[in-house]
């Protein structure tokens, strides 16, 4: 057990992804507000830590796994004469339990067994309560159990510059009513059609008068899908896709109205800026990695992808089980998206 009055240091391990790492910042939070005399080290991948490696009283240490072996040699250095009174270790993939292992910590606070893997189990000495069917913010959260705490609230306040801020000005200029299509995952497979994102889009535009932005990264698939939707679409659209930086992307998201994608990182980016998200199910369940605070405009086909692909209903299946099949997003009707924009549009009216 730990003594939580004693703890004085701890050191918060995870690396990866976008939207754990977004999840990760409520734990930061929810520390700084209850045990503001605790020092904070948080280890995190490059791409998460230009995201969120300004929050404040917290240091950071990235870790780049573009370096490869060298990424370890730089994270022993950066260790180097250091002892945490506790290790939160958040990551259960083998380069994180790696990465864990030279982290000097007196406790080292784990997932419970069905959540482990990767031999995540030889690198910790305590851990959290085993639960199913919790939302991945939530079981973050059960990391501050063992220092006798409860997050019984969620606070983000991702630190975002005024030149961010301009910069989402400028490109959203004025206050019409955006729709912001984020339409890549990094799993292939949770993408949906560029026709059905073309019709949605046109659907805003035509039928409530909005604006439509695309962003997406630098990869050519994204490209790809962001072509895609422009030469399908018969409305104008802003082309952001890799013209942003992630700061930049995040003011976007805090801009727009609404965000229509897919099961990533910006979901729950739109959703730690307060952005209306219409997330788009079938290849994940959205209880466990949907937009954390308001699912209503989720359009939820899982229990159904799980019906086809797996032969049995949703409630059959292991918690957190990922339906990544060819053509599964197919599922999700256009009209399902077009009804939960209008409802969206119809509650802001209302």
């Amino acid at each position: 057990m730990i003594n939580a009055a004693s703890v004085r240091s701890i050191c918060l391990l995870r690396l990866s992804a976008l939207g754990d790492v977004t999840h990760a910042v409520t734990v930061v939070r929810t520390l700084q507000r209850e045990r503001p005399d605790i020092a904070l080290t948080w280890i995190i991948g490059k791409l998460e830590h230009r995201l969120v490696g300004d929050l404040p009283g917290v240091e950071f240490v990235v870790f780049d796994k573009g370096r490869g072996l060298r990424a370890y040699a730089d994270l022993r250095r950066a260790m180097r004469g250091r002892r945490f009174d506790v290790l939160l270790h958040m990551q259960v993939a083998m380069r994180a339990n790696l990465a864990s292992a030279l982290v000097p910590a007196k406790k080292r606070v784990g997932y419970d067994m069905a959540r482990s893997k990767d031999l995540h189990g030889l690198f910790i000495n305590e851990r959290i309560a085993a639960r199913s069917g919790e939302h991945v913010l939530d079981a973050f959260g059960s990391f501050l159990q063992p220092l006798g705490l409860r997050q019984s609230s969620v606070r983000w306040d991702i630190p975002l510059s005024d030149d961010a801020l301009t910069f989402a000005a400028q490109t959203l200029p004025g206050d019409q009513p955006t729709l912001l299509i984020s339409p890549c995952s990094s799993h292939a497979k949770r993408n949906w059609n560029a026709a059905g994102y073309a019709a949605v889009a046109d659907h805003a535009v035509r039928t409530h008068g909005w604006r439509v932005l695309m962003c997406g990264g630098r990869s050519a698939l994204e490209r790809q899908m962001g072509d895609a939707i422009t030469a399908a679409m018969h409305e104008p659209v802003i082309d952001m896709i890799a013209r942003d930086t992630i700061k930049q992307l995040q003011a976007l998201l805090g801009r727009a109205t609404a965000v229509l994608t897919p099961d990533s990182g910006p979901m729950h980016m739109a959703n730690a800026a307060g952005t209306p998200v219409i997330g788009l199910h079938a290849a994940s369940n959205p209880a466990r990695s949907g937009p954390y605070t308001e699912r209503r405009y989720v359009v939820d086909r899982y229990d159904a992808a799980s019906r086809k692909y797996l032969g049995k209903p949703a409630t059959a299946i292991a918690w957190g089980t990922k339906i990544e099949f060819d053509g599964v997003m197919d599922l999700i009707e256009v009209q399902a998206v077009i009804d939960a924009l209008d409802r969206l549009v119809g509650d802001r009216v209302g």
